[in-house]
């Protein structure tokens, strides 16, 4: 019975770990798209103290990060 509640236990790890919602590292880049408009929310990474500025598409609703200097 422990075995099965072991394996569950690392099937949630694991799937946590793929499935982990990885939007925010996914498109960040330098070059903004099209469409995407600039908003007043900003990042600020508390290790490195990095900016990220969120931008947003408001047709497709898809946001994305762009870091500033």
């Amino acid at each position: 019975m422990y075995i099965v509640q072991i394996i569950a236990v690392i099937a949630c790890i694991l799937l946590g770990y793929f499935i982990y919602d990885k939007r925010f590292n996914r498109n960040h880049g330098t070059e903004v798209a099209e469409g995407f408009e600039r908003t007043e929310e900003v990042n600020l990474d508390p290790v490195t103290g990095e900016k990220t500025r969120v931008y947003y598409n408001p047709k497709t609703g898809e946001r994305f990060y762009r870091k500033e200097k």
